[in-house]
C-alpha cells in the first residue's frame, strides 16, 4: 500500500473547512454592514446579525470576539478593499490622483449599504467612548495625508502652483467628499455624487494648476 496517500484526505478536509470558515466570515461582514447602516453600532445586536447570517450567536463569536471586534473588522475590511482597488500605486499626476477619488465616489454610490454605514458610524464616533472613534481619527489622518502627499508631488513636478496649501486642500477635499456622500444618502436616485465631486475637483484644479487646466473630459 502507498503510505504517502494516507494524509491527503485529511489535508483536503482541512482546506475545505477553511474555505467554509472564510465564506462564513465574509457573510457575517456583509450582514453586519447592513445592520450597522440601519441601526448604528449601539442599537445593532449580535443575535440579530447571527440570525440573518443563519448561525448562532456563539457561532458568530467564534469568528469575532465581540461586537466591537466585528465593527472594527467591518471598517478595516472595507478600507483594505478600497486601498487595493483605487490606491495600490502612487498617482503619476494630480489628474490621476483626482480621477481615483472620483472613481471611489462612483464605487460608493454602487454600494449604498456600506456608504450608509459609514455615514451613521462617522456621526456616532464623535463620542470619545465609541469603539470606532480611534478608527475614524486614524482614517482621516491617513486620507488627508495621502492626498497631501499627492498634491505636494504635483507641486514638485511643476503641475501645481508653488505655495499651494496642500494639506489645507486635502482636508477640504475629504470634507467635500463626506458632505456629498451625506447628501447622496438622502436622495440617491436623484443625486450624482461622483459627478458633483468631479465638478468640484475640476474647478479646484483650474485654480491650482500652473497652466489653469482642469480634469480632462472622459470618453
Amino acid at each position: 500500500m502507498d503510505r504517502t496517500q494516507g494524509p491527503e484526505p485529511r489535508r483536503s478536509a482541512a482546506r475545505g473547512s477553511y474555505a467554509v470558515g472564510d465564506e462564513r466570515r465574509a457573510r457575517i461582514l456583509d450582514v453586519a454592514v447592513e445592520h450597522f447602516a440601519q441601526w448604528g453600532f449601539h442599537a445593532s445586536s449580535l443575535a440579530r446579525i447571527a440570525k440573518d447570517v443563519g448561525i448562532t450567536q456563539g457561532g458568530l463569536l467564534h469568528h469575532f470576539r465581540s461586537k466591537e471586534d466585528l465593527l472594527v473588522s467591518v471598517l478595516r475590511h472595507s478600507d483594505e478593499q478600497d486601498a487595493a482597488r483605487f490606491f495600490a500605486r502612487e498617482p503619476r499626476s494630480a489628474v490621476e490622483a483626482f480621477d481615483a477619488l472620483v472613481d471611489l465616489a462612483a464605487h460608493n454610490a454602487a454600494r449604498p449599504g456600506r456608504t450608509r454605514m459609514f455615514n451613521v458610524l462617522a456621526a456616532e464616533a464623535g463620542e470619545r467612548g465609541h469603539p470606532a472613534h480611534g478608527y475614524f481619527l486614524r482614517r482621516y489622518d491617513t486620507v488627508i495625508g495621502k492626498i497631501t502627499k499627492s498634491l505636494r508631488a504635483a507641486v514638485d513636478r511643476g503641475e501645481l502652483e508653488r505655495g499651494t496649501d496642500c494639506e489645507g486642500i486635502a482636508a477640504e477635499i475629504a470634507a467635500v467628499m463626506d458632505g456629498l456622500q451625506l447628501q447622496w444618502a438622502l436622495a440617491p436616485g436623484s443625486y450624482d455624487m461622483a459627478g458633483r465631486l468631479r465638478t468640484y475637483l475640476d474647478r479646484l484644479l483650474r485654480v491650482a494648476t500652473v497652466d489653469g487646466s482642469g480634469l480632462p473630459a472622459r470618453v
